[in-house]
């Protein structure tokens, strides 16, 4: 037997939770994408700044990094100093997010 009543609170109960959860996550967004992350890499050699929005927002090379002869090494840097800083923002919002969903895993978050 199916009570009616019962069965429709449970849902606009649940409906506020997954509302609330959704405005959290929102807010949780906005304030992530003004967050910045330093990253250093190769001994302090190369170091980028990137955003919440996932953006180089700068970079430094120390003079010593530069290098005519290998250049190539000072490109590797670089771009692995941007990879870690995007690796960082993304398991940064994982966890911040995790704090919301409660570890369950959202697409396209």
């Amino acid at each position: 037997m199916f009570n009616g009543m019962g069965g429709m609170a449970n849902m606009a109960g649940m409906m506020k939770k997954v509302q609330k959860m959704q405005a959290d996550m929102a807010k949780l967004q906005e304030d992530l994408k003004k967050r910045t992350l330093d990253v250093s890499v190769g001994g302090g050699a190369v170091s980028v700044t990137v955003t919440g929005k996932k953006e180089l927002a700068g970079i430094k090379i120390d003079p010593s990094a530069v290098d005519p002869e290998d250049v190539e090494m000072l490109q590797d840097l670089i771009v692995s100093a941007v990879n870690e800083g995007m690796r960082q923002i993304d398991e940064l919002t994982e966890k911040e997010m995790a704090k919301i969903t409660g570890g369950i895993k959202i697409p396209g978050l």
